[in-house]
C-alpha cells in the first residue's frame, strides 16, 4: 500500500525542525575507543574523521567505569556462563542468579529494603508512575523534571496535575494546598540532579514540606525521586543527592547502571511492600526483557567498586575536575551555573551561537552537546558540558584552550 503522504508529512516535520535549529541532526559514530595516555584521558575515533582522536566531554560515564577490564571481565564471564540474553521476561523464564545479586546490592547501597531493575531509567519511570497513580491520586512536578517524569503522567493521566517553579519551596507549598479535597494519595515527583543545568532539588525541604501534608491525605504525601544523574557521581559516597543534601531517604528512589554506573538499565528502590507491589503492576517489568546477566554482573561489579576506597577516591577527582573546569569557565568570561556535580552548563542564550560554539570545539576535538528549545526553555540555550573521573588536568585545561579561541 503507497504511503507517499504519510512520508511527505513526516519529512516536512523534520524540514521545519531542521529551519527551527531544533532538529538533532546526524548522530556522531565512535568507531573505536583509544586507552588514556600518561597525562591524558581516553579519546575516540569517529566514523569519517580519519585517524583523529577526540575527547568525550558529553559521556554521562562520570566515573569512567565501562572500559575498566575488571566490569568488562564480570560481563564476559557471565555471558560465557548464561548466554547472551535472558530468553524472556522475567516473570516467565528471564530471572538469573546475576539480577536478583544486583536488587541486593542496589538496596543495600541506598540503604531501603528492596530494589528492582528495569530495562532503562527511562522504562523504570513510565513503568511505575502509572500504577502508583489512582483515580484518587494527585501529582506535583517540578517545571524543570526530566522528560520521562513528563511523558509518564500523561500516559496516567493524573485527575489533578500540579507544576510547581524550578526548586520555588514557596510555589510547592501553594501547589499542595491548591489539591482539592476528596484525594487520597499525593504523588510529589522530583529530579534529584536536574541534568540540563547541573543544580540539585533541595530534597530536606522537599521532604520536609511532605510531612508538613502527609496528614491531609489518607494514603500519604509519597516524595519519588529520580536521581539518575546523581547517584554515582554526587556525594562523598557516591549516593547522591540524597547524600548532598543530607536530607534523608525519599520514599520511592529511581537510579540508572547507565550513567555513572557505566554499564545498562535502570532501577528503583524502596520498600519492600512497593517492590512486591510494582513486580506485579509495571507493565515495564512485567512485559519486558530485563537487561542481560552480563550487564547485571557487571553492573553488581561496578556498584562493589563505587562502594569502596577506590570509589571515593574517583569522586574526589571527579570533583577537584568539575571545579578546575568551572573555575577556567569563569576565568575565560563564560557564564555557568557553579556547583559540584559534573555537569557543567555554559550558558549560551541563543541558539545560533550554540551551534556555532560546539562546530567550533568539534573542529578542535572536543566533543560537546549543545542543547536549544525544545530541550530547554527559550533563553537557556547552552552547552552541557560532563566531566568524567578519566578526565585528566591536562585535558580540562586542553578545553578551556579551545573555548578561548573562540570569538566571543
Amino acid at each position: 500500500m503507497p504511503s507517499d503522504r504519510f512520508e511527505a508529512a513526516l519529512a516536512g516535520a523534520v524540514s521545519e525542525l531542521e529551519e527551527k535549529g531544533t532538529a538533532k541532526g546526524a548522530e556522531t559514530e565512535v568507531v573505536e575507543v583509544l586507552a588514556a595516555g600518561e597525562d591524558s584521558g581516553p579519546r575516540v575515533l569517529l566514523a569519517g574523521e580519519g585517524d583523529r582522536p577526540f575527547l568525550r566531554m558529553n559521556s554521562n560515564g562520570y566515573l569512567g567505569l565501562a572500559a575498566r577490564r575488571d566490569i568488562v571481565a564480570a560481563e564476559e564471564e557471565a555471558t560465557r556462563a548464561f548466554g547472551a540474553g535472558p530468553g524472556a521476561v522475567r516473570f516467565i523464564s528471564g530471572t538469573y542468579s546475576p539480577h536478583v545479586e544486583l536488587e541486593r546490592r542496589l538496596a543495600a547501597f541506598h540503604g531501603r529494603q528492596a530494589g528492582m531493575i528495569f530495562s532503562s531509567a527511562y522504562a523504570t519511570m513510565v513503568g511505575i508512575l502509572a500504577p502508583l497513580i489512582t483515580p484518587a491520586t494527585a501529582v506535583v512536578s517540578d517545571a524543570l523534571n526530566h522528560n520521562c517524569i513528563i511523558n509518564a503522567m500523561r500516559l496516567a493521566r493524573p485527575k489533578v496535575k500540579q507544576i510547581y517553579k524550578h526548586s520555588d519551596m514557596a510555589d510547592l507549598e501553594r501547589k499542595l494546598e491548591e489539591i482539592p479535597g476528596g484525594f487520597e494519595r499525593v504523588i510529589l515527583v522530583t529530579d534529584g540532579i536536574f541534568s540540563m543545568r547541573g543544580d540539585w532539588a533541595p530534597l530536606a525541604e522537599i521532604l520536609a514540606l511532605a510531612r508538613r501534608f502527609d496528614d491531609r491525605f489518607p494514603e500519604n504525601v509519597v516524595v519519588l525521586v529520580d536521581d539518575s544523574h546523581g547517584v554515582g557521581a554526587f556525594g562523598a559516597t557516591g549516593r547522591g543527592t540524597e547524600e548532598f543534601t543530607e536530607s534523608g531517604p525519599a520514599d520511592i528512589l529511581v537510579g540508572t547502571l547507565g550513567k555513572a554506573f557505566g554499564v545498562n538499565g535502570g532501577y528503583v528502590t524502596g520498600s519492600s511492600t512497593l517492590v512486591r507491589y510494582l513486580r506485579e503492576t509495571a507493565p515495564m517489568y512485567i512485559y519486558s526483557n530485563p537487561i542481560t546477566v552480563g550487564e547485571a554482573a557487571a553492573a553488581c561489579k561496578a556498584v562493589e567498586i563505587v562502594d569502596s576506597a577506590f570509589g571515593r577516591a574517583l569522586l574526589d577527582h571527579l570533583r577537584t575536575m568539575t571545579a578546575r573546569f568551572e573555575k577556567g569557565l569563569v576565568d575565560l568570561g563564560y557564564e555557568t551555573i557553579p556547583g559540584e556535580h559534573p555537569v557543567v552548563p555554559l550558558m549560551v542564550r541563543d541558539t545560533a551561537r550554540t551551534a556555532a560554539l560546539v562546530r567550533h570545539l568539534y573542529d578542535n576535538g572536543i566533543l560537546a552537546t549543545g542543547l536549544n528549545f525544545p530541550v530547554v526553555p527559550k533563553g537557556d540555550e547552552e552547552i552541557r558540558f560532563q566531566v568524567s573521573a578519566a578526565h585528566t588536568p591536562a585535558d580540562i585545561d586542553a578545553v578551556l584552550e579551545v573555548l578561548r579561541t573562540f570569538e566571543q
